[in-house]
């Protein structure tokens, strides 16, 4: 009988109180900590404890200037830690969890991003793992003295050549280069050192890195862009990709096309891990599941819920009532920026014509969170699985550590007796 397939578990922490909009707000969250190292070193060993495979703190360096009557209700990527430093904490709290963070390409020279991870690669005893982003907003683009980001396609030229001399400098030491011999008086052997001669669009570094080949020779490579550029340089070099499509017929058709890719570049498909965005409520049943989504939806402030879906509508609703539908001569004929969220919300108005306040309480911006029993949730990941559409799942969680404490102590054995 052919092995059963094994779920690959990550633990998405973008906010340290949770991924819903409200979870600061909830009594059982703690919102200081995400400037608190032992609140995060409490939620990495818990999701350890859990058999989670990774630990990934996601990051854009930036904080949002703009209609802060909204962000300063919901606080994202606000007042969060810096991820490698952050992770580089939590090597020492913890021993087997992988250890991902976020460093744009963007906004990054590939000599420090080389030392940074392999830095962490050696304190965390061969568990790191790079991000691979370009960044997605002006925020940060302004931080480093840009009026906007360059267009999506330059900046995944670059992030190409990035990746290219990062893992070069990751190979500037062979893995016995370093003997430490005091009878010839030799620290290191010059023969098994290679200095990197790069010189191409965006980077030209002449040199080599300065610290020891790491535990994993290369850090692991992480990537979610969904755009065909982004496919075709994880199919190049990532060892995981993160994926949000809303459906497991969708799920399937992308987790083919991109294993499908990497047959040109050499590349075993088996190499690579790609984990479907999983947000999950557990509860005793179906209903109490539901109602513990509700209560956080309700805490979501009118102000944040309008402008979310604005955000998503590409128009203000800010001047809006609550308690009336949006007028039809408000909503654009069509979107410029993320349209499956756009004809999300418009298929909502469509057929149920809700009020504003209705409709905010309704959305879920991306992936619908799964919500029900753990025999529920553990059984729509294993379909998941079963039809080849994933291997594995990033979890979100609407609040910590509240949220995976359920998960970890209700799930996990789950899937443990199903031998998943």
């Amino acid at each position: 009988m052919t092995e059963r397939k094994m779920i690959s578990l990550a633990l998405l922490v973008d906010q340290a109180t949770g991924n819903h909009p409200a979870a600061w707000l909830d009594p059982r969250t703690n919102p200081a900590g995400s400037v608190d190292i032992r609140h995060f070193g409490a939620i990495a060993k818990l999701a350890e404890r859990g058999k989670f495979d990774l630990f990934f703190v996601a990051d854009t360096p930036a904080a949002r200037t703009e209609n802060l009557h909204a962000w300063s209700r919901f606080p994202f990527y606000t007042n969060t830690l810096e991820p490698v430093t952050l992770l580089a904490a939590l090597a020492g709290a913890t021993d087997r969890i992988g250890l991902g963070g976020t460093v744009s390409t963007s906004f990054s020279e590939p000599y420090n991003v080389a030392r940074q991870f392999a830095s962490l690669d050696h304190l965390s005893g061969g568990r790191a793992a790079w991000n691979v982003v370009t960044s997605a907003n002006d925020y940060a683009a302004r931080n480093f003295g840009h009026t906007t980001l360059p267009p999506h396609a330059l900046r995944y030229e670059r992030a190409g050549e990035f990746v290219d001399v990062v893992r070069k400098l990751w190979d500037t030491w062979e893995d016995d280069a370093f003997p430490y011999d005091r009878e010839s008086g030799r620290y290191y052997d010059p023969a098994r050192m290679h200095v990197v001669h790069h010189e191409g669009q965006f980077f030209k570094v002449h040199g080599a890195l300065n610290i020891a080949r790491t535990p994993q020779g290369h850090p692991v490579i992480i990537q979610a862009g969904a755009s065909d550029t982004g496919r075709e340089l994880a199919a190049r070099t990532a060892e995981v990709v993160f994926a949000s499509d809303a459906s497991p017929e969708a799920a399937k058709k992308g987790y083919d096309d991109l294993k499908g890719r990497m047959a040109k570049y050499g590349r075993d498909p088996d190499t690579l891990r790609i984990l479907a965005g999983m947000p999950a409520i557990v509860g005793r049943s179906e209903a109490e599941a539901e109602e513990k989504h509700q209560r956080l939806q309700e805490m979501v402030h009118p102000d944040v819920g309008r402008f979310r879906l604005g955000t998503d509508l590409e128009t203000d609703l800010s001047d809006l009532p609550l308690d009336e539908p949006i007028p039809p001569e408000r909503l654009p004929k069509s979107a410029n920026f993320h349209k499956a969220f756009f004809d999300g919300i418009m298929k909502i108005i469509r057929e149920e014509n809700p009020t504003l306040r209705q409709l905010y309480l309704r959305y879920e911006r991306g992936r619908k969170t799964i919500k029900g029993t753990p025999a529920q949730i553990a059984d729509v990941m294993e379909h998941w699985l079963a039809m080849g559409a994933c291997d594995g799942f990033m979890m979100q969680f609407h609040t910590l550590p509240g949220g995976l404490e359920d998960f970890v102590a209700e799930v996990v054995p789950e899937l443990q007796r199903r031998k998943l």
